[in-house]
């Protein structure tokens, strides 16, 4: 097996990640320095699989870097992200640096990128990577330790590239499978299984097994390095449900091939569909020959191709495996699906140890088996076969955060852009994955048309996978205001909203009915809600209404904030966050309306707040007019605005003060007393009420407001 021959010709063996806490600091020194040297001796000998120039130089598909790119990416990793860190004083090569410092995201399949690139030459970046590596221990003998290494440690900066460069071992390898055979070599130490059935009749028959329903947490709980989309918590209920024992194989997805699969537009969502009409598919991108000759049928490994293994792991894109899955229903009369992240979690956990704690491998995993996959029934693990290891399997879950989701500032971009609905999930780690890549809670998704190792076992299950859409907010009025109602104090300044609802409840004489007219994302409806029985928050924007919606059901919304220029800081709010209880939505209605056209009411308002709101409408005393018959007698109007009157917003003639008056000067007070006589008294002289709304991490409003107070007769 690859790690036995490894060792017996001197290559770096296969290594489990290690622990953030255990022993002394200067073990634990020790410990990341022989990670690292093992790690960066690996990932070069992959490219002793190349052994034609092109292999370097040529795409192997139009969607990535040639692997001329990955071969310096990974050693400049270490210095941007160490130069970000302040750790090193200057770099190595700027041009380098540059050039191979940010890779190509897989987008549409029909996406092509047709830039060309002065690329160093192989044996420029091999003098890059050796000055690399020099630079690197010395940080790593020299850096200050102490334990448990956190995300401010010196050496998370070093853990983080050498997960990283474990992550593109993996991705490198899948280029290297889709490059012309002829321009690759097989390699003793990347030794091929030889273990495979050629005959479609004796590969075993796949079977379900029945497996208990669960609550089930997810998020990152081991003592080891992680990728920020693994941390937070989710709690998931799941129904019993069955699942194939193994690992869909080759000679089971040929049924599908066989029966015109990808022929048949029933089987295939629009995505699919689409996929499929523009590669023009007909069987699996690593099949080599035609589906209409089985028994000629070739499998294309990293290096060689292979008369067809019928009883290794069918490899295809997440489009493929659900294809075949809607196929399979039909004919089964069952609902056959792909697992969920949550039901393969159940499945891992019937699985003794993880990674951090094995001793060996439990299956063809962290290049302990092959550079290959092996047969399905090769590595039993409880019940099943294959949880861990072989291939990736695919699910039904779109990555999104968990809840406690946060950026790690050197690394802010690793999973935000692909929450969007559109990479889906992939689970148990392949025969090349190693380090957090075999973690029982690693976290990695691709898009559905993207290639890795990696295949798929399928469930009959009634669970139903929501698709959560929740992108970092990039609306900037919309994410200036989450950051306004829900974000850090700055300056020492009161949230707004929770000042005005402590000036609420003791000024307002009955605690029954709230409105929050111009709620925007509906922080002040909330802080209401914990001393009305009743409030309903209303706003002309629908974007800030399903903003405060999304909140009151608890999701976390996830916006961005400038930071200088290009670079932004990645946020988020929740009602948790600022201590506002669940139970405390139940008493809150959001709407959308015009506070210039109010629909009549039948029940009444005890309190009415209008924050912000005056100075941006197209008919201030219109909304006064208006709201005034929908306040019961004692009930409170209160009037929050710093006066800003700006014809973008309300033309001239409908000002309410800030002009001249046949020479005299008119405040927006005046007009208030005049507008307001016949119905309300004010409670008390106006009030300064100050507000901060960051702009940017250096340009901040600072906003006094006037506060009035008109209780109705």
């Amino acid at each position: 097996m690859l790690s036995k021959q490894n060792k017996a010709i001197g290559l770096p063996e296969p290594t489990q990640t290690i622990l953030l806490s255990t022993g002394t600091a200067e073990e634990k020194r020790q410990e990341i320095r022989e990670y690292f040297l093992r790690t960066w001796e690996l990932y070069e000998s992959l490219f002793d699989c190349l052994a034609d120039e092109r292999a370097y130089f040529s795409k192997a598909i139009s969607l990535r870097h040639p692997l001329i790119f990955y071969f310096g990416h990974t050693a400049t990793f270490y210095i941007n992200k160490l130069m970000a860190a302040g750790l090193i004083p200057q770099r190595i090569d700027s041009h380098i640096e540059a050039m191979l410092a940010i890779g190509v995201d897989e987008m549409s399949w029909d996406d092509l990128d047709d830039q060309n690139y002065n690329w160093p030459s192989v044996a420029n970046l091999r003098q890059y990577r050796d000055k690399v590596r020099e630079e690197v221990l010395g940080i790593i003998d020299t850096m200050a330790l102490s334990l448990p290494i956190g995300w401010d440690s010196p050496a998370w900066v070093i853990l983080m590239g050498i997960e990283h460069e474990r992550i593109h071992l993996e991705t490198s390898s899948v280029l290297i499978r889709q490059l012309p055979v002829q321009w690759v070599k097989p390699q003793p130490h990347w030794p091929v299984c030889e273990i495979a059935r050629r005959d479609r009749n004796t590969v075993p028959v796949n079977t379900m097994l029945a497996v208990k329903g669960d609550v089930v947490t997810l998020g990152k709980r081991d003592d080891t390095y992680g990728w920020d989309n693994e941390y937070g918590t989710s709690e998931q209920k799941i129904q019993a449900f069955r699942a194939s024992r193994m690992l869909v194989n080759n000679a089971e997805f040929y049924t599908f091939v066989q029966a015109g699969g990808y022929g048949d537009a029933q089987w295939w969502d629009e995505e699919g569909a689409g996929w499929r009409n523009f590669t023009r598919a007909e069987m699996p991108t690593f099949w080599v020959g035609s589906p209409l000759e089985p028994e000629q049928l070739k499998l294309r490994l990293m290096t060689e191709e292979v008369p067809m293994p019928w009883d290794w792991p069918a490899e295809v894109n997440q489009l493929e495996a659900a294809a075949f899955c809607r196929w399979k229903a039909v004919q089964t009369g069952e609902s056959v699906q792909l697992p969920s992240e949550a039901e393969w979690m159940i499945l891992r956990n019937q699985v003794e140890g993880d990674q951090p704690g094995w001793k060996t491998a439990p299956g063809n995993i962290n290049l302990a088996g092959w550079a290959s996959s092996c047969p399905v029934d090769h590595f039993a693990q409880g019940d099943f076969y294959d949880v861990v290891g072989n291939v990736w399997q695919w699910s039904s879950t779109p990555i999104s955060g968990f809840d406690g989701f946060r950026v790690h500032p050197l690394y802010d971009d690793f999973s935000t852009p692909t929450f969007d609905g559109k990479h889906s999930m992939i689970k148990g780690g392949s025969w090349i994955s190693t380090g957090n890549e075999a973690l029982k809670s690693s976290r990695y998704a691709f898009r559905r048309h993207f290639f890795q190792h990696a295949g798929f076992r399928y469930v009959i299950s009634s669970h139903q996978e929501v698709v959560k859409v929740n992108p970092y907010e990039t609306d900037g009025l919309v994410a200036q205001y989450l950051d306004f109602q829900y974000g850090p104090r700055h300056f020492d300044v009161m949230n707004y909203a929770e000042q005005l609802a402590d000036i609420a409840v003791k000024n307002t004489v009955n605690h029954g009915r709230a409105l929050d007219i111009g709620c925007a994302t509906g922080r002040a409806s909330f802080e209401l809600a914990r001393y009305f029985d009743s409030v309903v928050g209303m706003d002309y924007s629908a974007r800030f209404i399903d903003v405060a919606l999304s909140l009151a059901r608890g999701e976390t919304r996830r916006y961005v904030m400038p930071e200088e220029g290009e670079l932004v800081e990645y946020c988020q709010a929740s009602l948790a966050d600022v201590n506002l209880s669940a139970e405390l939505t139940q008493r809150v209605t959001f709407v959308q309306g015009d506070a210039c056209n109010l629909k009549p009411q039948t029940e009444l308002y005890d309190l009415v707040l209008a924050a912000n709101l005056l100075d941006r409408l197209r008919e201030p005393a219109r909304f006064l007019t208006g709201i005034t018959p929908m306040i019961r007698s004692g009930g409170l109007l209160m009037l929050s605005s710093p006066y800003t009157w700006l014809e973008e917003f309300t033309p001239k003639e409908h000002w309410l003060g800030g002009f001249r008056e046949n020479g005299e000067a008119v405040t927006t007070h005046q007009a208030l007393k005049r507008l307001l006589a016949s119905e309300f008294e004010e409670v008390r002289t106006p009030t300064d009420v100050p507000f901060v709304i960051r702009e940017t991490a250096r340009k901040f409003q600072h906003t006094v407001a006037e506060l009035t107070l008109w209780r109705k007769r």
